[in-house]
């Protein structure tokens, strides 16, 4: 262990609670920092008449200091430990409503976790019995550890490790937790779940692939090729299904099924330009996300109204909000220069150079495809929003909009352009590491 290794405490000898800060670490802490304090200063007004607050303030708290620790996890066991606590600490946030919907909501959250956290720990007694070390290491450390007669049941243990992380990265089939906790969730636990957690699983599939099996262990096997057919799958699916539903929440709930598996497909073509355009839309759908899911809540506290086709005329009456909306969603299809643009540019670029077979021509359709799909769910909200048209009747007085809830949305909003004018800063350093990695 080096010098910036910081070591809480022993389970057993080979298995220390360590904390270690590298690239990864930054870049994921930094985000979450950032859409948990947005999110924190939204949920003053979101939560002003309500009566349990305390409770959500807690569990909100708690989540953050969970989060931050499993971030700067410097091993498995201590990334393992704390990803469970991030699931017991967040199940809160979902039941918060206390209704019926919501409390099996997050039942079901909570099943679908463990579920997940069953797979990653049966791959880790394998990673603990052949490896010399579970600490992160760039590049990876089972490089060397595999033999002819363990190689079978190493590549099913990192196999099934990367779909129990996938199962909170919301990959099919393993998604359904996240369509049902979504829409029932108060908007800024929707907004913290979409934006921060669901990337706790693409954060457990980044050490998994690059620090714990690496690169070289894993590229051209059968784990590569079906974990990139489920995300391709996972992305047309997800559009589709937002695409086709009408409760908003939902819609951006399905929509973050599809973006979450953007990030994944990227990780698994394992090339130095689809690794950059990976992390990058980590940190930029964490934006985006964040922001619409802040804005759903906005309409429904302001308004009552849950259903896309009820949303006719609303910019009118909410014009900073709808603005708002169409930056986040423009950015999210990957209109330049916005944000999102420069993700699935590298995305693209990165499929089409890495050695992946059929899947480097495929991949780059179906991006194309769900970012197609994702102008036809979002723009039409926009354009009836400011245009609903010449028999339209509903109401049009302006309504006065909190600057506890309408902050945030703003500087999510300008966060999800900013990055797409000045991407060489984030993107040289994304190289770097990659090079690194592979």
């Amino acid at each position: 262990m080096d010098n910036s290794t910081y070591v809480l405490f022993n389970l057993t000898d080979r298995l220390p609670i360590i904390f270690k800060c590298d690239e990864i670490s930054v870049i994921f802490g930094i985000t979450t920092l950032i859409i948990w304090t947005l999110c924190a200063y939204y949920s003053m007004r979101y939560f002003k008449k309500e009566k349990k607050t305390i409770r959500y303030a807690f569990f909100y708290l708690m989540t953050l200091i969970v989060l931050l620790c499993l971030d700067l996890a410097g091993n498995l066991v201590t990334f393992y430990m704390f990803y469970e606590l991030m699931t017991l600490m967040s199940v809160p946030l979902v039941f918060h409503d206390g209704t019926k919907e919501a409390i099996t909501s997050a039942l079901k959250y909570l099943f679908y976790s463990l579920c997940g956290a069953y797979m990653v720990l049966f791959g880790f007694y394998f990673v603990y019995s052949n490896a010399k070390t579970i600490e992160f290491s760039p590049g990876g450390v089972l490089e060397g550890n595999i033999t002819p007669d363990n190689r079978g049941i190493m590549m099913l243990a990192v196999f099934l490790m990367i779909l129990g992380f996938s199962v909170k990265g919301g990959m099919l089939p393993m998604h359904s937790w996240l369509t049902s906790a979504h829409p029932v969730a108060p908007a800024p636990a929707s907004a913290f779940l979409s934006g921060i957690i669901v990337k706790s699983g693409i954060l457990g599939i980044i050490r998994t692939v690059y620090y714990i099996a690496g690169p070289n262990v894993i590229r051209g096997t059968y784990v590569q090729n079906t974990v990139l057919i489920m995300s391709m799958i996972t992305v047309f699916a997800g559009s589709m299904l937002a695409y086709r539903d009408r409760l908003l929440k939902r819609r951006l709930a399905y929509s973050t099924v599809s973006q979450a598996s953007y990030i994944i497909f990227g990780l698994m073509v394992m090339h130095p330009i689809a690794f950059v355009g990976a992390i990058c839309h980590v940190v930029f759908h964490a934006i985006i996300k964040t922001g619409l899911f802040l804005y759903s809540g906005i309409v429904i506290h302001e308004t009552g109204r849950k259903y896309t086709d009820e949303l006719t005329g609303m910019g009118k009456r909410m014009p900073v909000v709808w603005w708002c909306f169409t930056f986040l969603s423009l950015s999210l299809i990957g209109i330049p220069p916005a944000a999102g643009f420069i993700s699935k540019w590298n995305l693209c670029i990165g499929a089409l150079k890495g050695n992946i077979g059929i899947s480097s021509y495929i991949g780059p359709a179906i991006l194309l495809i769900s970012a197609l799909l994702t102008a036809g769910y979002l723009l039409p909200i926009t354009i009836k929003g400011f245009l609903p048209g010449k028999d339209f009747k509903g109401e049009t007085d302006k309504i006065k909009i909190s600057p506890f809830m309408s902050i945030p949305l703003v500087i999510l909003a300008i966060l999800s352009v900013l990055p797409g004018l000045w991407p060489k800063p984030l993107t040289d350093m994304l190289r770097q590491l990659a090079g690194m990695l592979m």
